[in-house]
């Protein structure tokens, strides 16, 4: 803005805006910010392990409930337990490599695949 130049109310309230949002991110002085949707070490670790725990866990339901049922124990806890396991296995792979839950897996850069054009 040059000198004697009144801000308009739009400028005025952008100004606002960013400093509010630059505030509520921690970048005001210099501090690095996490983007929304990252997570911390432990929060990672936390989310690793609950996502491998409730694969095996609803895969041995599954094998359980079939086996009760169709009474072909324990075939088909074998077989879905290896399948939990190899559901969490892609889920690890998935958090690791920062696709997350993103629709159309998105890259952590933000790219798309769509926009390789």
């Amino acid at each position: 803005m040059a000198e004697g130049e009144k801000p308009t109310p739009l400028k005025d309230l952008d100004e606002r805006l960013r400093a509010a949002r630059h505030q509520r991110n921690g970048t005001a002085k210099g501090e690095s910010g996490r983007r929304r949707g990252e997570q911390g070490g432990l929060g990672t670790a936390l989310r690793i392990g609950v996502d491998l725990v409730a694969a095996v866990g609803v895969g041995v339901g599954i094998g359980l409930l079939l086996d009760h049922w169709l009474e072909t124990k324990p075939w088909f806890l074998i077989v879905f337990f290896l399948l939990g396991a190899a559901a969490g296995i892609v889920n690890v792979i998935r958090v690791a490599s920062g696709y997350g839950l993103a629709a159309g897996y998105k890259k952590p850069g933000g790219e798309d695949a769509k926009d390789k054009d």
